[in-house]
């Protein structure tokens, strides 16, 4: 499915060596110390924030978060941090917002200027190791002090909890391991195909050229169609294996809910917006279910009839229904 991209620093152009950040946050922040000069001091928050994503073999571009070595290794791209440089380093400027799109990636909230100013002081102090700095009991991000380096504490699950609804916190995992390698600048299919990123709310929520996603409505948002296999080329690319049947329910859940934010807000339905939609056209102009608006205007192409499959091009309503432009086979 579905970035480094180029920023300017003293006005010239320069690669991002960071990889898609997945600071899949929204808890609280914790108290830091007065002075945390040393990773280990850092662990509670990249537990809390990042692991859900930076973690294991399918962390994006391969940044992991979980060790001392792992983030002085960096991304695929290049290194994220160096040392006595804050100000240049891809992790600092990311969570800062220097460097676009900002993290974490369900921002805003995005992290506290406390929290920034941590990390800043780690890199400027020469990213020392430093000890580990106790959680509260209980805590997820709590592991013993006799550990260094690695953190193999649990991660934040990103499965809504009983009563809850689904949030962008919760699906923001699964875009940022599954298609954010893709759909971002720079990933490896070099610009994000046609346009789209899967790097933060606003980008994936985005009708800058068509509506992807449609509030309220699975059957009209196109990347619950991708990730289905109803429309073509299924997604994520590099599938088979595609998003698990649970992955793919909770991002239905999300859109079905409102594709509510991080903070839990619903999204309007982006009434007016263009839709591009792919499936297998029913009696009654249905797309597979979806009942399509077709008037004198809509344009039938190449005697498209039930049972074909076919791309249609049309706009929403206020409530969200397609109004076919153009219908014709694929």
């Amino acid at each position: 499915m579905p970035t480094g991209v180029s920023d300017t620093a003293g006005g010239r152009a320069r690669p991002l060596a960071l990889a898609v950040l997945c600071l899949a946050g929204g808890l609280a922040a914790r108290p830091l110390p007065a002075a945390a000069t040393g990773y280990g001091e850092l662990r509670p928050i990249l537990a809390q924030h990042c692991l859900a994503c930076h973690a294991g073999d399918a962390a994006p571009l391969g940044l992991r978060l979980d060790s001392y070595d792992a983030i002085l290794a960096g991304s695929r791209n290049g290194p994220v941090v160096e040392s006595g440089n804050a100000a240049g380093s891809e992790l600092v400027r990311r969570i800062k917002g220097s460097s676009l799109p900002r993290m974490p990636m369900t921002g805003p909230p995005f992290l506290s200027d406390r929290e920034i100013a941590a990390f800043e002081r780690w890199v400027e102090g020469g990213l020392k190791p430093g000890a580990t700095a106790a959680a509260p009991p209980g805590d997820p991000a709590s592991v013993p002090a006799s550990v260094p380096a690695s953190v193999p504490a649990s991660v934040p699950a990103s499965v809504p909890a009983a009563g809850e609804l689904p949030t962008f916190r919760h699906v923001a995992p699964i875009l940022a391991t599954r298609c954010a390698k893709c759909h971002t600048d720079n990933g490896l299919m070099g610009a994000a195909p046609e346009g789209y990123r899967l790097t933060s709310y606003a980008s994936v929520l985005t009708t800058r050229d068509r509506a992807r996603v449609v509030p309220g409505r699975t059957d009209a948002s196109e990347l619950v169609r991708r990730i289905r296999g109803q429309s073509s080329p299924r997604m994520p690319l590099d599938g088979p294996p595609y998003l698990s049947a649970e992955e793919i329910r909770l991002i239905e859940d999300w859109v079905r809910q409102g594709a509510r934010d991080a903070a839990g807000q619903p999204a309007p339905i982006p009434a007016g917006a263009a839709v591009r939609l792919q499936g297998r056209l029913e009696s009654g102009w249905k797309l597979d279910g979806l009942p399509l608006t077709v008037d004198a205007d809509t344009r039938v192409q190449k005697h498209a009839a039930p049972g074909d499959a076919v791309q249609v091009r049309g706009t929403l309503d206020e409530a969200g229904d397609a109004r076919a432009e153009r219908i014709r086979p694929r």
